[in-house]
């Protein structure tokens, strides 16, 4: 008897061979059988002919840490096809936890990943100290998806240097010796590897720098040994110099914080920094990577070119991009480029389709338009995104044709060449437009040649890693997290400028690659006697829904979601999490602990599978 029969299912099933039609059986949350006329009788049997049947996607590049501790659902990744996130990424988390050190954590994922600190504060329970008592409090929960998590550098570094760690100043060799048994400790418990982050532009929402930011490589090698010496696990980084502003190095216009910190590595020395690290440990690392504006044309093939050189070597480093631009999202009731305008802030607290009424008078747009901002005294970066989106007109699109890889001429700066018109003009009507309900994006990185050729590049190499996602963090200003259902829409069947690709090369980089790279075995692949994690997809329906604004989070806080359509089921662990689109009641989801018998098997939250 099984629990489910999924019948004449075109089956893709994540190693990147050819599809092709069959039936697949789930019984006890694994695969049971995959055959063509599978006898037997089944719970449920459902129909998928013509319907793509793959594995279920592994997210490993999201900031579910807070969320996790007091949120189920996850979403918006368990409504887009997501069966399993990895968490504390970019170093950022809540353990180890030092009594006392809550509301310093807090503003450091505040001012990182953009989660509004009102809401970490009251959402989180703070029921922990060390990070396997983290992993604990997770394990007795339950979520619609499954979640693992690394340890994060800059918690550590906190726990451990205690005030010192706001300085980012080097750790002795005690402070090292205690880092390195904490790294083992929680790897011994189930982490999945080491998270840090090393670029300026990150820092808390208070001004004060992620501890972790400076960091020798002797103490990241430390931490890497000690990883290795517990049974292993990743190491992931946002390197140095990614997004440009390096000490010493002129001429370029990245992104630097507000007292014109720089970061203290170009993108190159960290990456030969990396495969030192991995020749000394054998641990496999992934690294940020994208062609931001701030990098410059030179250092971006500068880095191509030792990531050949890592491939060639066949080094397990992985760089890690986004299928589309990373777009900053701009609406009236979030982040847009009037916000500190006098006119448009005596309107600000006003309901929407009130303040809307108001700044469709022409009188109150030539005021807002026509006014300067006021000054804006905070080091929190997100206090002054009005500001870069003034600057960034000529890589602003209306998002509301869903269009990730647009004609620049469709830009504001581009219609207003076309129209004779002051882009700020443009942008003022589109923001208004549609009730306020209109969404913005700024393809902040990613979109340097206006369209997505580096993106292609990255896309057909397989020493690349698809990710950056981060779900669950800059809930207002990202909504990037529907990444993997793009790049099967996109890159799979609906893009008109460029080739499309084969849908079974790109379900192998959102299910079997990030997988296997992090050790998780049991998934990633359809096979017999691997988990049941599953998507059913009707690939012709396939597609994203606008972001949209919801208050859901703890202290009614605001955050964006991105529906989707045509996943017809997702299965986590043989269960039905989601049905035609809708969500189900079930809850089969668990915290995952990566093991260490040296079989690559995974231990679940119940034991090991």
């Amino acid at each position: 008897m099984y629990d489910m029969i999924i019948r004449r299912g075109t089956i893709v099933d994540g190693s990147g061979g050819e599809p092709y039609v069959a039936d697949l059986a789930v019984a006890d949350g694994r695969i049971a059988k995959i055959g063509t006329d599978l006898e037997g009788e089944a719970g449920e049997e459902f129909d998928a002919q013509s319907k793509l049947v793959t594995p279920g996607f592994v997210d490993p590049h999201t900031h579910y840490d807070g969320q996790a501790t007091w949120d189920e659902d996850l979403l918006p990744s368990s409504g887009l096809g997501v069966t399993t996130v990895i968490m504390g990424s970019c170093g950022i988390g809540f353990a180890p936890l030092r009594p006392g050190t809550e509301e310093w954590l807090v503003a450091l994922m505040e001012g990182v990943e953009d989660i509004p600190g009102s809401a970490l504060n009251v959402g989180i329970p703070w029921n922990w100290e060390s990070f396997p008592e983290y992993l604990d409090a997770l394990a007795h929960r339950k979520f619609k998806i499954d979640v693992a998590a690394h340890i994060p550098h800059s918690s550590l570094r906190a726990y451990v240097l205690g005030k010192r760690a706001e300085q980012d100043g080097e750790a002795s060799e005690e402070e090292l010796a205690t880092m390195a048994h904490l790294v083992r400790e929680s790897i011994a418990a189930g982490a999945v590897g080491l998270a840090t982050s090393r670029i300026s532009v990150h820092q808390g929402s208070d001004g004060r720098i992620v501890p972790g930011t400076s960091a020798s490589e002797k103490e990241l090698l430390t931490l890497t040994k000690a990883m290795r010496d517990a049974g292993g696990g990743v190491l992931q980084m946002v390197p140095s110099g990614v997004a440009g502003g390096v000490e010493g190095v002129e001429g370029d216009n990245a992104l630097v914080v507000t007292d014109g910190r720089r970061d203290k590595h170009t993108l190159v020395a960290e990456i030969e920094m990396m495969r030192r690290i991995h020749r000394a440990t054998g641990q496999p690392i992934t690294f940020t990577f994208a062609d931001n504006p701030g990098l410059g044309e030179a250092e971006y093939e500068r880095a191509r070119k030792a990531i050949a050189e890592i491939s060639a070597a066949g080094e397990a480093i992985k760089p890690q991009y986004s299928p589309r631009p990373v777009g900053l999202l701009q609406s009236l009731d979030t982040y847009h480029a009037f916000a500190a305008r006098p006119s448009y802030i005596a309107l600000s607290e006003m309901p929407l389709a009130k303040r809307v009424a108001r700044m469709r008078e022409p009188e109150v747009k030539a005021a807002i338009l026509a006014e300067a901002d006021v000054e804006v005294i905070s080091a929190d970066p997100f206090k002054h995104m009005h500001t870069l989106f003034q600057n960034s007109l000529d890589a602003i699109f209306d998002l509301r044709s869903l269009n990730y890889e647009p004609d620049p001429a469709t830009s504001m700066v581009g219609q207003g060449a076309a129209q004779g018109r002051d882009p700020l003009d443009i942008y003022y009507d589109v923001l208004i437009a549609n009730g306020g309900q209109s969404v913005l994006s700024w393809f902040s990185t990613g979109y340097l040649d206006g369209d997505l050729r580096k993106k292609e590049e990255c896309l057909r190499d397989p020493t690349y890693l698809m990710g950056l996602g981060d779900g669950g963090a800059h809930v207002q200003v990202i909504c990037d997290a529907s990444f993997q259902t793009f790049m099967l829409s996109h890159w799979g069947r609906s893009r008109d400028r460029g080739r499309v690709y084969p849908v079974e090369m790109l379900i192998k980089k959102v299910t079997m690659d990030p997988a296997e790279f992090y050790g998780l075995i049991d998934r990633g692949v359809l096979a017999e006697g691997r988990r049941a994690d599953i998507n059913v997809i009707d690939f012709n329906r396939l597609s994203l829904g606008l972001p949209r604004l919801v208050r859901d989070l703890p202290t009614n806080a605001k955050r964006l979601l991105q529906d989707s359509k045509g996943f017809e089921l997702t299965i986590v662990n043989g269960v039905v999490t989601r049905r035609m689109d809708k969500a189900t009641d079930a809850y089969p989801g668990r915290l995952v602990r990566r093991g260490h018998n040296g079989t690559g098997t995974v231990r679940t939250a119940a034991g090991t599978s």
